[in-house]
């Protein structure tokens, strides 16, 4: 198991609690892009946030991880196909797919061997769609908090490929023909202690733990009560999606 499958492994249960959902018009859009809704595989599927809602809108909903205790902590990928895989390698017949997506992981693995994959699995006028989001926004205060914690409290802690988020996936060569997308992001009410929870899943943050010794959220959450100012009211998080979409022959 490679090291980033190792760490979201480790946090598979906090992954699948509190991580935000994707919104139910990307999953529209991508099923009326792909060619039929036969059949579709989420890469790196996780905890199987990306792949219950395609379940309402193809016939079949395949999904794969590098992790098999994130596989393990998801009762929604009961619903689907499920199976281990490293992503340059999936065990499915060539040309068997409508759409194939990648939900805030490609970072970890794009390249040419991948790439090679998705064009071998992809009928010829399938889709493939990959996305990924940053930091979050909640208001200026708490921004604030946040952002000197990921920029330099966990700063030489993020594992390589976490640029590729920062910079929206503008840096990563893809050989299919580009697609272009619409504007969606994600909006959630959370408490104060979902985003700590959310904060925890972070990869930075296991490995700033291991190294230190102690939970980096726990540091950073007197400064963060402070300006939430009322720990019992949710308030409104926004994260704009950034997207690479393509297909073998459009």
């Amino acid at each position: 198991m490679s090291e980033i499958a190792q760490l979201f492994g480790n946090r598979a249960a906090a992954y699948a609690s509190f991580r935000p959902h994707y919104p139910d018009a990307l999953f529209q859009w991508l099923a009326q892009q792909s060619p039929s809704t036969e059949r579709a595989l989420d890469i790196a599927c996780g905890s199987g946030q990306a792949s219950e809602p395609l379940l309402a809108h193809f016939r079949q909903v395949v999904a794969c991880d590098a992790s098999v205790e994130q596989l393990a902590a998801s009762e929604t990928l009961q619903a689907t196909s499920v199976f281990a895989a490293d992503a340059t390698a999936i065990p499915l017949a060539s040309r068997s797919l409508d759409l194939i997506i990648v939900a805030q992981a490609l970072h970890w693995f794009a390249g040419p061997s991948f790439f090679n994959e998705v064009q071998r699995l992809l009928k010829p006028d399938g889709l493939f769609c990959a996305w990924c989001y940053g930091l979050m926004s909640i208001d200026e205060a708490i921004d604030e908090v946040i952002n000197d914690f990921y920029w330099n409290t966990l700063s030489g802690y993020w594992p390589a490929g976490r640029a590729s988020i920062e910079a929206g996936y503008r840096d990563i060569h893809s050989p299919l023909q580009p697609i272009a997308m619409p504007a969606f992001s994600m909006q959630a009410q959370w408490s104060f202690d979902h985003l700590l929870g959310y904060l925890r899943t972070w990869s930075a943050c296991q490995l700033w733990e291991r190294k230190n010794g102690r939970d980096p959220v726990a540091d950073v959450a007197p400064a963060l009560e402070k300006v939430w100012r009322d720990v019992k009211q949710p308030r409104f998080v926004n994260w704009p999606l950034h997207f690479l979409a393509g297909s073998p022959s459009r």
